[in-house]
């Protein structure tokens, strides 16, 4: 295991770099996007793969074999006694078992925290689309087909059209999807700082895409 998460280390940090000297300033946000998730993706398949060569035995004509010589056990054996030593991969097991399952818990309340809020509030179906209308403030976001919005500036008209535009070309791209990926990768991988370094690549992406549906939309920059 620790070979593998060493093997999945260095293939991300070696995409992640080709990313930033290559990619990162480039207007491709589509392809961006698809090589920031396939970055992560095959940096957990590339160390399960193995590659086998074959390799015809040489036999010399002069082999000479050796004789078995057998040797006699001494009789005085002489017992070490030693300290048993910490055992450490126990300890940070116990510690990635307890990372995991803390980031299990929050991933899970954060889904129950969006269904209540959901389930709550009141909901307008636009389309393929459903608003979820707050009675509180928070700044326009969205969750796969659901956009939440405060239900006074809805109501009065007071949310930019380009905000709209915004918010339904992350629902129509499935930008959801990609974060629920990472989130589910970041669970396990927490201990990995290049896991946090892709997540906020991968989002500040989804910002450039959902931006430049709002421009082709015709809104002035």
């Amino acid at each position: 295991m620790a070979l593998y998460l060493l093997k999945f280390s260095a293939c991300l940090l070696i995409l992640w770099l080709v990313y930033i000297l290559m990619l990162e300033q480039q207007k491709n946000h589509h392809f961006k996007r698809f090589y920031l998730l396939g970055t992560v993706v095959a940096s957990a398949i590339i160390p399960l793969l193995t590659i086998t060569t074959y390799v015809e035995p040489v036999v010399s004509t002069n082999e000479i074999v050796g004789a078995f010589v057998p040797m006699e056990a001494s009789a005085n054996q002489v017992q070490i006694s030693s300290a048993e030593p910490m055992d450490w991969s126990t300890f940070l097991w116990t510690l990635y078992s307890i990372g995991v399952a803390l980031l299990a818990l929050r991933f899970i309340a954060n889904l129950i925290k969006l269904y209540q809020t959901i389930h709550k509030n009141e909901k307008l179906s636009v389309g393929s689309l459903i608003y979820v209308l707050l009675d509180y403030y928070r700044t326009p976001h969205s969750f796969f087909w659901y956009i939440f919005l405060n239900k006074d500036k809805y109501n009065t008209n007071d949310i930019p059209k380009e905000v709209l535009i915004h918010e339904e070309t992350h629902v129509k791209q499935l930008h959801s999807l990609d974060i629920i990926v990472i989130e589910l990768l970041q669970i396990v991988f927490w201990f990995r700082p290049l896991i946090y370094i892709l997540k906020h690549h991968i989002k500040l992406n989804h910002e450039f895409l959902a931006d430049q549906a709002v421009l082709d939309y015709g809104i002035d920059t």
